[in-house]
């Protein structure tokens, strides 16, 4: 064993769009370091490779898939992340640098930081670097020519498998919504978009920034239809309830309701009197 160890070095390479590739996670797969990338079963495609391979680079041949399967049990999980671990631990310590090839940004909802706490746990002397890339969500909005914040504006980045009534909970404190990962309860979804007044203001976006992106605008047509793993959906909340700023704090006494939320929250209530009116008649006259 090397007394000098390689860096387990974590390369974002941005959501599809091999152009959005970063100089320096360019450099790092021009090294010597071994490339290894993620696959859900041996032998299968990678994403993640998939954007290098887009590229003028060639895949060495000694790069190295690592197997994680797509699966919530963690179990399962932890045996992979060990696995892989093992897979890479030596070539560290051998001394030369590994680069794990990640989709989007590593520092987001990736499988990387769970590897890196396996070879961690294997040898504390490993040196983790993480270079920054493009998330999805940034492309997406990019894509649609939307910011996802203005001024004081409030973000939330939200896995949608936490379902809708997480999702009502959150809608009176942020601007923007940002749902990853829709494709389970995607129709539960634009039902909730449709109640809370949502759906002119929500996007869907299918393999942001990949040659086969997909830009949905009217979200409500993709109700029943089975889509892609790797889609979002951008969410402007316009009827929020703003507190007033000065000088960038919040102000304490006295909140100003936006007028659209008004509008929006009194068609709701004549709703609500118009279907609860006995007899078929109407009480909205």
């Amino acid at each position: 064993m090397s007394q000098h160890r390689g860096r387990l070095i974590a390369a974002s390479l941005g959501p599809g769009d091999e152009g959005l590739i970063t100089r320096k996670a360019w450099q790092a797969l021009q090294s010597d370091a071994l490339w290894c990338y993620p696959v859900r079963r041996k032998g299968g495609s990678s994403h993640a490779l998939g954007i290098v391979q887009r590229t003028e680079l060639s895949t060495p041949h000694d790069a190295m898939e690592l197997v994680f399967p797509m699966t919530h049990d963690t179990e399962v999980l932890s045996r992979a992340w060990a696995r892989a671990a093992a897979q890479i631990v030596p070539v560290l310590q051998a001394g030369r640098d590994v680069v794990f090839l990640v989709e989007g940004d590593a520092s987001t909802f990736s499988t990387f930081t769970y590897l890196a706490r396996f070879v961690g746990q294997s040898d504390v002397n490993i040196v983790v670097e993480i270079i920054a890339g493009v998330p999805s969500y940034h492309a997406a909005a990019a894509s649609a020519a939307i910011p996802l914040a203005e001024t004081d504006d409030m973000v939330a980045i939200v896995p949608a498998g936490y379902g809708v009534a997480e999702l009502e909970h959150l809608l009176p404190h942020f601007d923007t919504l940002v749902l990853l990962k829709v494709k389970p309860l995607l129709d539960d979804i634009i039902r909730w978009l449709s109640d809370n007044d949502l759906l002119e203001h929500a996007i869907f976006i299918e393999k942001a920034g990949a040659p086969e992106e997909r830009m949905i605008r009217n979200v409500a047509s993709l109700a029943g239809e089975t889509v892609n793993y790797l889609s979002l959906i951008l969410v402007r909340n316009r009827n929020r309830q703003r507190g007033t700023m000065i000088r960038g704090c919040k102000k304490k006494d006295g909140v100003v309701e936006n007028p659209a939320f008004r509008l929006s929250r009194d068609k709701k209530r004549a709703a609500t009197v118009k279907r609860s009116a006995p007899h078929g008649e109407s009480y909205d006259k």
